[in-house]
């Protein structure tokens, strides 16, 4: 026969506990957040590293003037003989976008505009700059390409364009916005938006890729990759329309027999 336990303790305490349990968490994870931020903020470029190596094609993200210039510029000092410009609006010409450029525009070289310069216009983000990109790349036998694009958006952009173009040599070549070149940007709301909005993106990519080495691993998904997400960075978490091209193995997993 059971005995009847009196229980001397305070359920408003119990409760309280739980509370302060999920205190903790919440801090531990604004902890871990904060951390992986500062990292992130930390490995944003500060430079151009290769200035001189030159490459079968140099390949701007669209997103801004500086980059498009910079572009240009490239092609017109002669380090590649041609360029693509990814992730250009429908309807648009090559010479709306030198117009766009605004006092930018002298640099490009209009000896080279006809010859030399493609216009992408598949790519509506990262995901899909690196997958038009690795189109361009197998028609035009590549094997070496300058990736323009914002310093903030560097890392994630190699992270795209390495799973996309596994084997191609990639040299960042990152443009430096002025709304971003301020050393008091921890104190700027709309920079701190800006710079943390790309971190949540970056983990989101990086996610991504290692949900699909697992499925790779697990044999779910085959190497050549029919399978694919939409840019979880854009927080499309659905099924995509598009496929990846070319998966290759992830060093860190072994193959399963």
């Amino acid at each position: 026969m059971g005995v009847n336990r009196i229980n001397f303790r305070d359920p408003h305490a119990q409760r309280e506990g739980l509370g302060r349990k999920l205190v903790h968490v919440i801090l531990l994870a604004a902890f871990v957040w904060l951390i992986g931020f500062m990292g992130f903020v930390g490995f944003i470029p500060r430079d151009v590293k290769d200035t001189a190596t030159k490459t079968d094609a140099i390949v701007v993200l669209t997103g801004g003037s500086d980059r498009l210039a910079e572009g240009f510029r490239l092609l017109g000092a002669g380090l590649s003989p041609r360029m693509l410009i990814t992730g250009v609006a429908q309807g648009v010409t090559l010479q709306q976008v030198i117009e766009n450029m605004g006092a930018d525009k002298s640099v490009a070289p209009q000896e080279m505009l006809d010859c030399c310069v493609t216009l992408g216009y598949e790519a509506g983000n990262t995901v899909g700059n690196a997958v038009e990109t690795a189109s361009w790349v197998r028609d035009n036998k590549v094997a070496s390409v300058r990736l323009v694009t914002a310093n903030y958006h560097m890392k994630r952009s190699q992270l795209e364009f390495h799973r996309a173009l596994p084997g191609l040599t990639i040299i960042p070549h990152p443009v430096f916005p002025k709304e971003v070149q301020d050393g008091w940007w921890f104190v700027k709301p709309h920079l701190l938006v800006l710079l943390a909005g790309e971190y949540h993106k970056f983990v989101g990519a990086w996610c991504r890729g290692i949900l699909q080495d697992l499925l790779l691993w697990s044999g779910q998904m085959q190497e050549t990759g029919d399978w694919s997400l939409g840019d979880w960075s854009l927080g499309d978490w659905s099924l995509g329309d598009w496929s990846w091209p070319e998966l290759s193995w992830p060093d860190w997993l072994p193959k399963l027999p």
